[in-house]
């Protein structure tokens, strides 16, 4: 029988061990994490031996002192005479051992095992070649032949240090810098945490992010019951990718899974016997976060995309409850069925027309189209087994998949079954060629006339059988695979947007699953916090769900959105990339966008989201991330050390309301003068003012000065 899992949209069957967690809970009794931080590993010696010198490569210049030196100069890399890299002790380490991963409900956890650890590195040799490269080679060990060889390579180009540690008896190799007293470390990935990241233990590994996430009791009642809760960084969308605010930032090719560990140092461990790292420097935060992206195609700019479901006769009475509304896209995710299970809502992933409930599919697709609105679907990796579908299917794609091996597979034999609370499901083979354009040609032909969502993507086992390569190498690029796929299939105006990602991703990104709260665990504030830090790490046009997501109707953990939330959630979407809605996991039990408590205040916020579509076509065609930390346009200043506001693009500031009951909230407005958007008050900068927010009007200024975002609040002011 092969082994199965669930995944966060399915952990949370709690039932009664709700309560009896919640016993043990408040007897005292806690539940420990299986993501806390492992020991931190030694720091180590750098003995440069006949490395001791000044080196001088292009743009670099690299100083290896004598050990009895100054600590400041053991080890240090400059670039017109900015300190890139440095360390007082250990440079580089090495270890041998194993990275032993728990694989419970979908939710990844890892254990290290270490049998031998190297941290004392001594030089033996260094020479420079081309002008350019300085290469070290070397020991492990403080006495001959003690530990194994290493060799380091360093290369200037321009404004980049590569760096090449290999160690060809190693089974994990780092890299150690030290960071000055006061700099601030950003980035690896959609990080749902504090934006500095100094402190904390990072492992970047594709994965559920949990279930509470720090918010208690739930998480560790998810934790106790099902293994579910999740850390502050365990995330969808990891990179191996991170900037500080010293100006430099610090990137690596490799896919396995990687250790940042940032509790007193930046340290970053890669499970490989080899890194291949990049230091960068520049003189602004934006020559530093730019990174190329696919389009976004310009429509969805100019409307709300509505997460609909129910069937074709739902589907127009919710769009009849929202006239008036600036609507581009319906997004509906039931185009296959829905199954219920207890979870919530869920689909049929047999990836074909579900004509019982949508029996006039083709006339509600031209009646949308005659309005201008786009009908966008769904889609993952998985295939189901399609025999209890009522009405079934007219192909049956797991079995043809299954027939034609062309699933992921089991160690123990036959497809690797991951349970999904109530159903199974097998994932296809993306390593195997045929496998992958025939599951191409199945999201080719779903029918849709804007765009799909391409969920999951970080699900795949450590110890999976695949026709080609190793599954610990392929887990974190499984993203990028399932990415590129897409990608290969979409149409120049149709909108893919994903939740998983890697290194090299391109694609739009949503923020994942937050649950429908406040919160900044696993509620709205975590979606912020998660967008800022993917912007500055290689992901730069993310959304999010307004209103969340996850709902839970268990004792103790119960967890509903009202209007207010919604339209909180919605209202800061507005001044993002994509203002996209969902209904969540249990639709009865959430406020929806054409409730007549939230459709006209709703309806209003599509109108100022489509006034800004041109505005939003320039943010989103720049390779800066659209949704901007202040550090990254305003360094230097008080705004830039707040984590709850953010520039939308280079003219607007916004400060989003994340806490209810409140009518207004305090604003760190940068050097100058700030026109309130909604009134046209101008207030003064350098200063934390306190500003009023009505429902649909989160605090958003635009400079003085800045002529086109005054023209765009004139005519947001007219509506």
């Amino acid at each position: 029988m092969a082994a199965m899992r669930v995944d966060r949209r399915a952990a949370l069957a709690l039932g009664g061990g709700v309560l009896a967690a919640g016993a043990l809970t408040a007897g005292g009794i806690a539940v420990r994490s299986p993501y806390a931080p492992p020991p931190q590993l030694p720091t180590g010696s750098w003995d440069p031996g006949p490395a001791t010198g000044t080196y001088d490569l292009g743009g670099h210049r690299v100083e290896i002192g004598r050990p009895g030196g100054p600590p400041s100069g053991r080890f240090r890399v400059l670039r017109g005479g900015t300190p890139v890299w440095w360390a007082r002790a250990g440079v580089i380490g090495a270890a041998r051992g194993t990275l032993l991963w728990t694989d419970r409900l979908g939710h990844f956890s890892d254990r290290r095992r270490l049998d031998r650890v190297w941290a004392d590195a001594r030089c033996e040799t260094a020479g420079v070649v081309g002008g350019d490269t300085l290469r070290l080679t070397g020991r492990f060990g403080v006495r001959p032949g003690e530990g194994p060889d290493w060799q380091l390579t360093l290369l200037s180009r321009g404004d980049v240090l590569e760096v090449d540690l290999e160690v060809p008896d190693a089974d994990l190799v780092l890299l150690r810098s030290d960071l000055a007293v006061d700099e601030a470390v950003h980035g690896l990935g959609a990080q749902a945490t504090d934006i500095d990241l100094r402190g904390q233990d990072v492992v970047l590994a594709a994965r559920e992010q949990g279930i509470g996430r720090g918010k208690q009791p739930l998480t560790v009642l998810a934790e106790k019951t099902q293994g579910a809760g999740g850390s502050p960084t365990t995330t969808y969308a990891p990179m191996p990718a991170l900037v500080t605010r010293g100006l430099r930032g610090l990137d690596w090719s490799q896919d396995r899974v990687a250790e940042v560990d940032l509790r007193d140092r930046l340290e970053v461990s890669v499970w490989d016997a080899r890194i291949t790292a990049r230091w960068r420097t520049a003189a602004t935060p934006r020559e530093l976060v730019r990174t190329p992206h696919d389009p976004i195609p310009g429509w969805t700019g100019t409307g709300a995309i509505l997460g609909l479901q129910g069937g074709s006769a739902e589907v127009r009475r919710k769009l009849d409850a929202l006239d008036g509304a600036a609507i581009a896209g319906v997004w509906l995710q039931d185009w296959v069925g829905r199954r219920s299970t207890g979870f919530g809502s869920r689909l049929w992933w047999t990836w074909q027309l579900d004509r019982h409930l949508y029996p006039d599919w083709d006339q509600l697709v031209a009646d949308l189209t005659g309005r201008g609105i786009r009908v966008l679907s769904y889609i993952n990796p998985f295939v189901v087994d399609p025999g209890e579908k009522p009405g079934g299917v007219d192909r049956d794609l797991y079995h043809e998949a299954l027939r034609r091996g062309f699933l992921v597979g089991h160690p123990a034999g036959g497809p690797y079954v991951l349970d999904q609370d109530g159903f199974s499901a097998a994932m296809v083979d993306l390593t195997n060629p045929a496998a992958y354009a025939w599951f191409g040609e199945v999201i080719a032909a779903m029918p849709q006339t804007g765009g799909w969502m391409a969920d999951f993507g970080e699900s795949l086992p450590f110890d999976a059988v695949l026709h080609e390569g190793d599954p610990r190498e392929l887990h974190n690029r499984w993203p990028l695979l399932w990415e590129q796929l897409n990608a290969e299939v979409r149409g120049p105006d149709e909108f893919v947007f994903h939740r998983s990602a890697w290194r090299g991703s391109r694609a739009a990104h949503w923020a994942g699953d937050q649950l429908t709260s406040w919160d900044a665990h696993d509620g709205m504030a975590s979606a912020l916090l998660a967008m800022l830090a993917g912007g500055v790490s290689g992901l730069p046009q993310m959304h999010s769900d307004a209103g969340g997501y996850t709902s839970l109707d268990q004792p103790v953990v119960q967890t509903h959105r009202d209007a207010e939330l919604l339209l909180r959630w919605s209202e800061w979407c507005v001044w993002s990339p994509v203002l996209r809605t969902h209904e969540s996991n249990r639709p009865e039990e959430n406020a929806q966008v054409w409730d007549p408590q939230a459709s006209p205040a709703f309806a209003q916020q599509t109108r100022v989201f489509r006034e800004l579509a041109d505005y939003r076509a320039t943010v989103v065609a720049d390779d800066l991330p659209a949704i901007r930390h202040c550090w990254v346009e305003v360094p230097g200043t008080a705004a830039a050390e707040r984590d709850d506001q953010y520039f939308f693009g280079p003219s607007f500031l916004v400060a989003p309301v994340l806490r209810p009951g409140v009518t207004g909230r305090e604003v760190s407005l940068p050097p100058g003068r700030w026109v309130l958007v909604w009134t046209g008050e101008e207030y003064a900068g350098d200063r934390v003012t306190r500003v009023r927010s009505l429902i649909g009007q989160p605090p958003v200024f635009h400079r003085v000065e800045d002529a086109g975002a005054a023209a765009i609040s004139r005519r947001i002011r007219a509506l």
